[in-house]
This record gives structure tokens, C-alpha cells and sequence, in this order.
């Protein structure tokens, strides 16, 4: 009898990238389309699932899956369950009857099925009464972020140093120095959800060493014995090697995903370069070793990371680790969120292996970061700039400083387009025709822009005062310098910094709206005021309406160097910033602006009638703060990195750059120059994150047309990286329109 073979790292990559497939397509055949980020969940057992549409508070619906046989306790007579101690009760229950998941071709035990989120309904306290501002929120179709859920950064070096058993210590001592009742139930809350999480890792270390009873491959059972040995010590100790933290990192980032689908995971060369650098100094890890650790983890985390950058002083703190998680990446060829930091004084190889990656497996992975001016911009608020460097990438577009700054990034939307169209239809109604003009339609502009901003804020501080109460942040209270020594969520007072994100979108929609209305309507008066009015009333209906819509679409857009529309989207940029910046909340919180949609420029198109720029209602307004597609007939990526910088807020946080390259780009030396030099170039100008995709013409047509017959095409759709089959047709549409116009 011969023994099998052993198979190798790279056999064992594919197998488990094969395994993630078989798993998306199950759930494309579930669920249907996600346009979102790829978080790795796999389907409940048929027998245990229900399907469900759930609707979140800013209007995003999603169907998901959940367990038919877990019905959470409510503590409310709406039916739901608010508060900490109500939601760590409900958590640990869900956790303790979740099944185990074990791939014996992984080093690493664990995997989710459901979305905790999906149980909760309703998802806001309706005792907790914000119509006062509905009004205005409705009137400007704003996303106020009240009830607003992770999107900050936890520190993983706090867990590496206490583990869960010393977490739990910290909670039940603190509970004894903090006795009010607001502490009290937090601690009861974080108790729950602990307990939870050690109840998981311990049945999955009694199932791995059953499944290596029953191995017959002496590799798999090995490998077996090894996953229930490192998961029995996790339940309690701090993790030792190389190995054992990425498997604690992958189980506090799959309890987030299932708790608030969380997907902030920071400065991965960084936390973990200690144990990469202590095995192999003691000749316990090989780096083809790691490389398959990193990759068992990106296949179930597709969580947001930074590599490189600069540490608190300014020194770059690319590693050898730095190279590994590319790699590993590389190979396993999933959507992965991995960002490269660009800098002057970071390794300029590291971007070189970034861009080498980008052309190789033209996956949108990885993106690129501009360190350097994020971190300038953050100190303008008046911070010293070794906290701006501190910052770490950790979600679509943003930063936080890891375990001290709650944000509620990407969670606040300001729908410029929403904004302008109140502006435009005041003036027309309440404006005598001979008085209409370009400036005073922007002073009605500015003015409710303004008052958009106000709105905002006063909601913000609404959350801040009561979402403790309703849906407090228990996962990542765990990892925060405070929530646990205070007695306070970090959403209430349990941290050091409160830097609030408030994002624009639309801002091409608006100026090239603008523009139009300057050139057409006013100049040439090619268009009188109510003729426009009545074509916009009927959504361009019919010839003249079509031809009206060519003419006003015709006019030099936003993007196309030196146009008016340019010199409004600076203008639109610059004074959306003013405001968030001139006072901070009427509670004293600080906010900083960025411009950005995510994949919410979709939804914000819903809700907005047609624009002047040609646009029809219900269209998607603009992407971020990039020109529309086709904004210029050569589509010069050139030029698109000028318009972008020339509209950065510039205080931290960022307005990401989407580019596509010309699908029939070579892989030659001078052509990755090229891109370099763009990236840096663009970085140099203020630019501070590019989103890079580089795919074929006619593959991403076929795959419109049939996506199943490209199930692993992988696309950057904005912040984040997805299959494209996942995508649903509006959202396909979108990144086609952008690829077509190159």
C-alpha cells in the first residue's frame, strides 16, 4: 500500500478558491443579485433556511438568508430587541446553535451563514422620535446615518495581548468599577457576546478533532489535530504563533460580519508582522507557509486592509509581510479588499508588485492609497499629523486610527443632485423669468446645501445620544482603547476621537447640470427657462424633448480640462466642504467631508427626477466625485486624475478616483510605467484613493449579456471588489458604461 500524496500549498489554494465558487453560486441561485461586498457568508442547510427582503435604513434592500428555527428574544412591545444587554443575549444565543464549518483544506477552522442584522425588526426604537427632522431629510433625500452600524476600526493588538479569556476578565473587573446601569448593561451585553464567541471556537475544535478521527490522509489529519489544538487554547490564552493569530483575527472578523456585517480589518502587515517575524526567526514558518495561512483567511474575509504606509513618525512601514498578503492574494484570485499604500516615502516596489498583479489577473485587486495626503488632510482638523499617519485603511474609502476614533464612515450622504433640483424648482416657481439666472439659481444652491449640512449634523448628534440604547457596537467595543474601562459604548463617549464622515454624491450631476443651464439656457438661450422646465417635467419625453436632452448633455462636462463645468464642480466641492467645516455638530462633534457613493448612487438616482445635464429620473446620479462616462470623447485618464484632485475635501478623508484603463493595454514594461506614473502623479496633486479596473471590452459585454458564463470575472465596482455575476443588471450596467467609455 502506498501512502497518498501530499498535496500542495497551490493544489490547496485552488481547492478552497473552488469551494468559495461553489458556495457564490449557490447563493446567486438563492439570494440573486448583491451589490455589495463579497463578505464570504455560506447558505444555512436547506432544511434550516428561510429567505427574507430586508430594507435598511438609508432604503438599501437586500434579500438574505436565516436560520428558521432562531427567533430572538424581544425586550419591546414593537417586537424588537434594543439595547446591550438585549442584543448580547440574542447574539450569543444565535452563535451557540450556529453550525460549525470546517474545510480540511484549510489551516483555519470557522465560517458564518447569517446576518444578524436581518433579525432585527424593527431596526430603530420607535420610542426614539426623530420626525422632526424627517421633513427636511426627505425633502433633500438624505442619508443621515442614524442608526448607522460599524464602519470604524477595532485594534487587533488588544486581542492578540488579552485573548478572549483575558477580554472576559477585563469585562467583569470594570463591572465592579463602573456600576451605573447604563455600564451595567453594556458589561452584560459584552459578557454575552464573549461567551458566544468562546462557545463557538470551542465546538469547532471538538469538530475538527472528530473530522480527524475519521481522516484517513495523513496530511488532512494532521492538519486536523493541528486546527483543534490551536482552537482549544483560543477559547481561553492569546495566540502564539504565526498561524493561531490569523485564525483569532479571522474569528473576531466572521463573529463581526454576522453580528453588523463588519468589514474593517486595518494594517494586516502590521499587526501580524511580530509572529510572521518571530516563526520564522525560530524556523516554525516557511513563507509559502504563510502565504496559504493568508490566503485561508482572505477566502473567508474579504475585510478592508492597508499594506504599507507610514508609521506615527513618518518612516514607512512596508514589510516582508507586505509582500505575502499580495501574493496570497494574487493566487487566490477572490474578491479581496487589499489597498497599497503610495507615498514618498513609502517602498515604491510595493506599488510596482501591486500594479504587476493589477495586470496580471485584472481583478480590480488592489487598490491604491494616498497616504501621504490623507494624512496631511486629517491633521488640518486640527490633530497632530502622527495621528493622520496612524489612520489605517479599513473600508470602501476611509480611515480610522484603530480602536481610538468612532466615524460612522461611508454611512452619511449629502444627494447633491436632491439638493439642486429643490434649488432649481424654487427658482422657476418663485422667481420672475427676467430675474432667473445661473447665479441665482446657485445661491438657492448654496443655500440649501447649507441646510442640508445642518440636517445632518443635528442628526448625528441624534444617533450619537441614543444609538447605545438601540444597537450598540459590542464587537467592536472588544477591541477599542475604552468602551470596556468606561463603561461606554464607543458610540457614546466609550472612545477618544469622534471625527464624523459626511460624503457628497452626484457632484458630476450637479456641475455638469449647472453648466448646461449657463451655456444653453442663459448664454446661447437656446432654451428659455420654463422650456426646460416643461422637457425635465416630462422626463425628455419625445422628439423635441430627446433633442433638448442631446443639446444640454453636448456642452463641455466636468472632466474635460478648463470648462465651466469644471470650474462648478471645484466650486461645488469647495463650498460642500465650507459647511461641513465651519462649526461641528450642535453637540460639539467634529465632521469631515469627503465625496463619495459607494454602490449608493444607484439608490440616491431613484429618488431624483430628471437633470439638466440629460439625465432622466430614476437614473443613477454620479459615481463618487469621477466625471460621467464619456466626459470626454479620448476619455484620457489623465485627464480624469486632474478633475479628481481638483475636487479633494482635503481633511482625512477621501474622493476616490474609479478608473478604467483601455482593455487593450499590453503588459509590457512601459506600459506599467505609464500607469505608475499616473497613480503617483495623481497622489502628487492631492489625490488621496485610486480604484483601478483593467478589463477586456468585449469579455465584460459577453458577461453583461451571460454572466454565467463568466462566474469568476471580479470587477472593483467602487470601494469594493465583486464577482460580476453577483451584480444585478443596474449595477452591471454601471461598471459597463464606465468600461465602454474609455
Amino acid at each position: 500500500m502506498f501512502a497518498p500524496a501530499e498535496i500542495n500549498y497551490n493544489e490547496r489554494i485552488d481547492l478552497i478558491r473552488r469551494t468559495k465558487m461553489r458556495h457564490t453560486e449557490e447563493k446567486w441561485q438563492v439570494l440573486g443579485h448583491m451589490d455589495m461586498d463579497d463578505h464570504g457568508f455560506i447558505l444555512p442547510p436547506a432544511e434550516r433556511r428561510k429567505v427574507v427582503t430586508v430594507t435598511s435604513g438609508s432604503g438599501f434592500t437586500m434579500t438574505d438568508a436565516l436560520f428558521k428555527d432562531f427567533i430572538p428574544k424581544s425586550n419591546h412591545p414593537s417586537g424588537g430587541f434594543f439595547g446591550a444587554r438585549a442584543n448580547g443575549e440574542n447574539y450569543r444565543a444565535l452563535l451557540e446553535m450556529h453550525p460549525t464549518i470546517i474545510d480540511p483544506m484549510s489551516s483555519l477552522a470557522g465560517g458564518y451563514m447569517v446576518n444578524f442584522l436581518s433579525y432585527r425588526a424593527p431596526a430603530w426604537n420607535p420610542d426614539l422620535d426623530y420626525s422632526h427632522l424627517a421633513k427636511d431629510q426627505d425633502l433633500y433625500k438624505l442619508h443621515p446615518g442614524i442608526g448607522a452600524v460599524q464602519h470604524f476600526c477595532q485594534d487587533m493588538t488588544i486581542g492578540f495581548g488579552l485573548g478572549w479569556g483575558g477580554i472576559l476578565r477585563n469585562i467583569r473587573h470594570f463591572r465592579t468599577v463602573n456600576t451605573d446601569e447604563e455600564a451595567q448593561e453594556l458589561y452584560d451585553g459584552l459578557e454575552h457576546f464573549v461567551l458566544g464567541i468562546q462557545n463557538w471556537i470551542g465546538r469547532h475544535a471538538e469538530k475538527a478533532r472528530g473530522m480527524a478521527e475519521a481522516e484517513t490522509r495523513p496530511q488532512f489529519r494532521r492538519n486536523l489535530l493541528e486546527m483543534a489544538e490551536i482552537n482549544e487554547r483560543l477559547v481561553h490564552e492569546t495566540p502564539k504563533t504565526f498561524r493561531e493569530a490569523l485564525q483569532w483575527t479571522l474569528w473576531y472578523q466572521l463573529a463581526g460580519k454576522m453580528y453588523n456585517m463588519g468589514g474593517s480589518l486595518g494594517r494586516i502587515d502590521q499587526f501580524l508582522y511580530p509572529f510572521y517575524k518571530r516563526d520564522k526567526q525560530e524556523g516554525r514558518l516557511t513563507d509559502e507557509e504563510a502565504i496559504f495561512h493568508l490566503a485561508c483567511h482572505f477566502v473567508m474575509d474579504t475585510s478592508y486592509t492597508q499594506l504599507g504606509g507610514p508609521d506615527a513618525e513618518g518612516n514607512d512601514t512596508t514589510n516582508d509581510l507586505s509582500y505575502l498578503v499580495l501574493e496570497a492574494v494574487h493566487r487566490l484570485k477572490v474578491p479581496v479588499n487589499v489597498g497599497v499604500s503610495v507615498g514618498r516615502n513609502v517602498d515604491p516596489n510595493l506599488l510596482r508588485r501591486g500594479i504587476e498583479i493589477m495586470f496580471e489577473d485584472r481583478t480590480g485587486i488592489p487598490k491604491f492609497l494616498g497616504v501621504d495626503q490623507t494624512s496631511i488632510g486629517f491633521a488640518r482638523n486640527g490633530y497632530p499629523i502622527e495621528l493622520g499617519r496612524e489612520r489605517a485603511y479599513s473600508g470602501c474609502h476611509w480611515c480610522a486610527i484603530p480602536g481610538r476614533e468612532y466615524t460612522v464612515n461611508d454611512c452619511v450622504k449629502v444627494n447633491l443632485a436632491a439638493v439642486f433640483n429643490v434649488a432649481l424648482r424654487e427658482l422657476v416657481s418663485g422667481t420672475p423669468a427676467q430675474e432667473r439666472s445661473p447665479e441665482n439659481l446657485w445661491q438657492l444652491f448654496e443655500r440649501h446645501l447649507h441646510r442640508s449640512v445642518e440636517v445632518i449634523a443635528e442628526g448625528l448628534d441624534f444617533h450619537i445620544d441614543h444609538m447605545w440604547q438601540v444597537f450598540p457596537e459590542l464587537h467592536l467595543d472588544l477591541l477599542c482603547r475604552g468602551p470596556i474601562e468606561r463603561g461606554r459604548d464607543a458610540s457614546h463617549g466609550g472612545v477618544e476621537f469622534y471625527n464624523l464622515c459626511v460624503d457628497a454624491a452626484g457632484l458630476a450631476t450637479v456641475a455638469d447640470s449647472f453648466a448646461a443651464i449657463e451655456q444653453r439656457v442663459f448664454c446661447e438661450r437656446r432654451l428659455t427657462w420654463d422650456q426646460l422646465m416643461s422637457h425635465l417635467d416630462a422626463n425628455w419625453a419625445g422628439t423635441d424633448g430627446e433633442r433638448a436632452r442631446q443639446m444640454m448633455k453636448s456642452i463641455p462636462r466636468y472632466g474635460s480640462g478648463g470648462s465651466r463645468a469644471d470650474e462648478y464642480a471645484g466650486r461645488i466641492a469647495g463650498t460642500f466642504t465650507r459647511f461641513v467645516k465651519e462649526k461641528p455638530t450642535p453637540h460639539g462633534f467634529n465632521m469631515i467631508p469627503g465625496l463619495f457613493s459607494w454602490a449608493a448612487h444607484l439608490l440616491m438616482g431613484r429618488d431624483v427626477g430628471p437633470t439638466p445635464n440629460g439625465r432622466h429620473s430614476g437614473d443613477p446620479i454620479s459615481h463618487g466625485p469621477n466625471p460621467e462616462p464619456g466626459f470626454r470623447k479620448d476619455g484620457a485618464p489623465t485627464a480624469l486624475a486632474l478633475a479628481v484632485a481638483a475636487v479633494q475635501p482635503g481633511y482625512g478623508n477621501t474622493a476616490p478616483m474609479q478608473l478604467e484603463l483601455d482593455p487593450g493595454i499590453s503588459r509590457d514594461e512601459e506600459d506599467r510605467e505609464k500607469v505608475i506614473t499616473l497613480i503617483r502623479t495623481h497622489m502628487d496633486l492631492g489625490g488621496t484613493q485610486i480604484n483601478l479596473n483593467i478589463v477586456d471590452r468585449e469579455t465584460i459585454l459577453e458577461a453583461h449579456k451571460d454572466p454565467s458564463k463568466f462566474p469568476d470575472l471580479i470587477v472593483r465596482v467602487t470601494g469594493f471588489s465583486a464577482y460580476f455575476a453577483s451584480l444585478s443588471p443596474e449595477m452591471r450596467q454601471v461598471v459597463v458604461d464606465r468600461i465602454l467609455a474609455q
